[in-house]
């Protein structure tokens, strides 16, 4: 899947698509990972189930932002996502069996609602603010995607 605003790449890693289901989905770990997310903390109580929530804390070099997130898929060895603020962009990972390991994917979408969110929040300056997230989603996915291939291997 690649159009403007949204992305996806795959990697395949020498681990089970449970294990791997595993390690991504304790989202207290994507800050290892991720060059911009370099936080998360579940709401109280929450975990990696369809309705569970989280906050993770984003560092570019422009600004340091924190979004609540819902998780909206959670079939282990599957597929993991959720929804940041209320639908403005969507991640996920889909974990598939591959010859003796998993291809997984990390796909991400900025839907309508978040760039008419920035439009209203940046006036001249949304354009650019924009385009800033579509590269960091298309540069961060492969960095966060081999970042998560050298742990999973190397546990």
């Amino acid at each position: 899947m690649t159009d403007e605003y949204a992305f996806a790449d795959s990697i395949f890693v020498a681990r089970d698509p449970e294990y791997v289901y595993d390690l991504v989905s304790d989202i207290t770990r994507m800050g290892e990972w991720s060059p911009v997310c370099k936080k998360c903390w579940w709401d109280e109580g929450d975990g990696p189930w369809v309705g569970a929530h989280f906050t993770g804390r984003n560092v570019t070099p422009a600004r340091t932002w924190e979004a609540r997130s819902e998780v909206v898929a959670a079939e282990r060895g599957r597929t993991f996502g959720w929804d940041v603020a209320g639908g403005m962009v969507s991640w996920r990972y889909d974990f598939a069996p591959a010859d003796s390991g998993t291809t997984l994917t990390e796909s991400w979408t900025f839907h309508e609602i978040g760039r008419q969110m920035f439009r209203d929040r940046w006036g001249e300056r949304a354009d650019a603010a924009i385009k800033d997230r579509v590269d960091a989603a298309r540069s961060g996915i492969p960095q966060t995607l081999a970042a998560i291939k050298i742990t999973a291997e190397a546990d």
